[in-house]
């Protein structure tokens, strides 16, 4: 059974940087798409980031400029580097994974910016 941990959250203010780490454990084949999705209170999930396999990656208008997303070579680690953070990024973040067609979600973590 494949599992997702996700590491990195925390506070930080108006400005400041953040990196989140999801990695996947139980499967030693490589992930053929991987990235974070975030909720905030009252709100629907929305995609961040995506990489697929073949490192093309997909980023959500709000972040583009300031996040990035990167895998391991093993493909079953990726990292999403959070940039001038604002308020409104204010979220859980949420690990998603496909492996073999089968897509799994982590327990996510807080992300809080204050002003």
């Amino acid at each position: 059974q494949v599992q997702l941990v996700e590491s990195g959250g925390g506070l930080v203010q108006v400005g400041g940087s953040l990196r989140l780490v999801c990695e996947a454990s139980g499967t030693s084949t490589k992930f053929n798409e991987m990235g974070w999705y975030r909720q905030a209170p009252g709100k629907q999930r929305e995609l961040v980031a995506l990489i697929r396999r073949g490192i093309s990656t997909d980023l959500a208008d709000s972040v583009k400029g300031r996040f990035s997303i990167s895998r391991d070579d093993g493909h079953r680690t990726v990292y999403m580097r959070m940039n001038y953070l604002k308020p409104e990024d204010t979220s859980r973040y949420y690990c998603k994974a496909n492996f073999a067609g089968v897509e799994y979600w982590g327990q996510g973590t807080q992300v809080t910016v204050s002003s």
